[in-house]
């Protein structure tokens, strides 16, 4: 059976959230501007793991509409129950580099007590490309979540701000072998000869991934 805009909107109004789940996925199968359309009462769904399906393909199918992808997100970001949920609208936010809600995702990281969230704003500034999210990032980097301090360290790497290497060679000598695997990619964009040096050092880590990825940003 052949799918078609009639079929999916079928199992979008199924009362079966897989049924609308199953929907979702099939839009991916038909013209962007008509799925667009067809997502959007979704996001606003009943069930969290619909809206969170419906909330994480707006990078995809947000482009052609960034307006409405902005409205929508945001509504999610600051109204959905669900930390999922937000987070998937944070990182849909970065994936369109919708750089207006820069306030938004920094308001929200303040906000909110949920760690889940927060990674999801601090990765997601990395894609934002946005220069204010310099300080935010440099805050996370100085919290004690580890999984925070590796988002941080990849979003500076993507921002592109050289002010992020001083502040990111003391974690070379961090116990978590991922922060320094993760610091390898970041200095290895930023580039500059105090990135240089601490990229040989970790070129030697005992860890062979950090060894190997630092050697090959020494090529």
């Amino acid at each position: 059976m052949s799918v078609t805009p009639e079929s999916i909107q079928e199992l979008l109004n199924s009362e079966n959230f897989g049924e609308r789940i199953r929907g979702l996925n099939q839009l991916r199968q038909i013209e962007p501007d008509v799925a667009f359309e067809m997502i959007q009462p979704m996001i606003t769904d009943k069930n969290t793991r619909v809206r969170y399906a419906a909330v994480s393909q707006l990078d995809t199918l947000g482009k052609n509409n960034l307006d409405t992808s902005l409205e929508l997100l945001r509504d999610r970001l600051h109204n959905d129950p669900e930390p999922d949920v937000q987070a998937a609208a944070a990182d849909a936010i970065g994936g369109l580099k919708l750089v207006e809600a820069f306030e938004d995702l920094a308001n929200m990281y303040h906000q909110t007590s949920e760690w889940l969230i927060q990674f999801s704003i601090i990765a997601a500034l990395g894609e934002l490309g946005d220069e204010r999210g310099f300080e935010l990032l440099e805050e996370a980097l100085n919290s004690n979540n580890n999984l925070l301090q590796t988002a941080a360290i990849g979003s500076l790497g993507e921002l592109g701000d050289t002010r992020a290497v001083a502040l990111l060679i003391p974690f070379a000598d961090n116990e978590d072998w991922q922060i320094r695997y993760r610091l390898v990619q970041a200095l290895g964009r930023l580039g500059g000869e105090e990135a240089h040096v601490t990229i040989a050092k970790l070129s030697k880590d005992e860890v062979e991934q950090v060894a190997a990825e630092a050697k090959n940003n020494l090529n």
